[in-house]
């Protein structure tokens, strides 16, 4: 019944009027997933290797060391991004399937995704490295199969909490508090993680203690989702009573006042629309990476985490504009909606981010003054030209975002198409290579002097780019609007 199951779903993606779509972005995440695989496995080698022959020590246990971190991150990462196939079950709940065999099937399908298997590669690669340099076979694969299972364990757990956005918010704080007692030495967090890990290798019959996890969590997760397994109960977006909010002063700027007020109660009502306010919040970190690898510390690649951190939510809601209207749109173009106040709301709501975003930078200044006036560039080139060219992309974005679907907040689809790859050119590759090579040539103040530049020559130029947008809104207007409809 499983490979039944599959076929159909193999057919349902050829068989789809957004083939072409759909086929580019699987070869994109098949490129990708080929990608990390190569990191994982060349990584394994790197680190079994150079624990071996440079720090002279046990790499099983120096790996053991850093395991709950990696744990984390895997469950952190699964809750984030890795979907539940609900959407593919539902078909199947009006025909005469048992149910158990539809709950195994969707269980079973989640391991399926690279989200699961590709920390196991990491962990088969080092384990054959180590049969190979004489380690104990049985200890060895006990560590490996111990360790698997309960980083599979995350499935079960990423479907138990997947819609309590509480539970996850506390566990987020626990694993804060975890990490800065680790960080600051008060509790030895990673002796105990060497310790729990390392059991594994050197009392084999440890991994009893994952297989009774991993067969106790499934039992829950399979009872849990069988209790809901209904199209009109777990499977069913939750409706709650609708509430009546206004933000009564913006009322006074007209339509682009509403069309703003409309969007900021859709960033605060929508889980998808919450990811992205928290995604953009956490992008205000991303200049931290500067200091992980020497490549992020040159002129451009400076100037690309300015533009990142003062514009995440740019990026992350600009680009998915008219798409988060998707469900109302064809309604919105009966109604003779003014294109340029539409526009313009998003744009002013993207600045206002934007600008705060400048603020909150401020504290990259304790890394010096370079690196904030590097940032502080980037945020005005953000609201002077990556603001108009992110909404110009969005004209060419034909996947519609259903806000009603229980998806993972950063699970929603774009499009793809090469002509939001080259205004990629304006967005990032343009101010990159222009601040790096004025500052080469005249020093630092010139490179963000040049920026803001090009930032105020966009803010003053808006008007006329404004209206070139709007003439490619509406070439194409017909085609969006066939493709919201398309459920396909």
């Amino acid at each position: 019944m499983f490979i039944k199951f599959l076929k159909l779903e193999f057919k349902s993606f050829f068989r789809g009027s957004s083939l072409g779509i759909n086929l580019a972005m699987k070869i994109l995440r098949f490129i990708g997933i080929l990608y990390f695989m190569a990191c994982l496995v060349g990584g394994a080698f790197g680190a079994f290797f150079y624990i071996q022959e440079e720090m002279h020590q046990n790499p099983i246990q120096v790996v053991s060391r850093f395991m709950i971190a990696a744990w984390a991150v895997d469950l952190i990462v699964k809750y984030i991004w890795q979907e539940l196939p609900t959407q593919n079950i539902k078909p199947f709940l009006t025909l005469n399937i048992p149910k158990k065999t539809l709950v195994n099937y969707m269980m079973g399908k989640t391991f399926l995704s690279a989200f699961s298997w590709l920390n196991s590669l990491f962990l088969i690669t080092f384990a054959i490295i180590a049969l190979f340099n004489g380690y104990n076979a049985t200890g060895v694969i006990a560590w490996m199969v111990g360790i698997s299972l309960l980083f599979y364990l995350n499935n079960f757990i990423n479907i138990l909490f997947n819609d309590k956005e509480i539970v996850a918010i506390v566990v987020g704080c626990i694993f804060t508090g975890v990490a800065a007692l680790a960080y600051y030495n008060i509790v030895p967090v990673l002796d105990y993680s060497e310790k729990f890990f390392y059991s594994f290798y050197e009392r084999p019959y440890f991994v009893v203690i994952s297989v009774i996890l991993f067969s106790a969590l499934w039992k829950i997760c399979f009872s849990h989702i069988r209790k809901v397994f209904y199209l009109d109960q777990g499977l069913e977006a939750k409706k709650e009573v609708g509430k009546t909010e206004n933000i009564t002063f913006l009322n006074k700027y007209g339509a682009i006042g509403t069309f703003i007020n409309n969007d900021i109660k859709l960033l605060k009502r929508n889980k998808v629309t919450k990811g992205i306010v928290w995604g953009s919040f956490l992008f205000l970190f991303y200049g931290l990476l500067m200091f992980s690898s020497p490549i992020y510390k040159t002129p451009a690649m400076m100037m690309f985490m300015g533009l990142f951190v003062t514009g995440g939510f740019q990026f992350m809601f600009g680009q998915r504009v008219p798409a988060f209207d998707s469900s109302y749109y064809p309604l919105m173009m009966t109604l003779n909606v003014p294109y340029k106040e539409y526009l313009k709301a998003k744009w002013w709501l993207m600045n206002i981010v934007t600008g705060f975003s400048i603020i909150l930078a401020l504290c990259y200044v304790y890394f010096g003054w370079d690196m904030y006036l590097t940032f502080f560039a980037a945020g005005i080139y953000n609201i002077g030209v990556n603001s108009q060219f992110t909404l110009w992309s969005g004209a060419f974005n034909k996947m519609q975002i259903d806000l009603n679907a229980k998806e993972k907040r950063f699970g929603q689809k774009n499009s793809f198409n090469m002509k939001s790859l080259l205004l990629l050119i304006p967005k990032l590759f343009l101010p990159m290579a222009v601040f790096a090579i004025v500052k080469y040539s005249l020093g630092i103040e010139a490179g963000v002097i040049s920026i803001a530049v090009l930032g105020l020559i966009g803010f003053l130029l808006r008007e006329k780019i404004f209206e070139i947008i709007v003439k490619h809104y509406k070439v194409e207007k017909y085609s969006t609007l066939e493709a919201f409809k398309n459920k396909d």
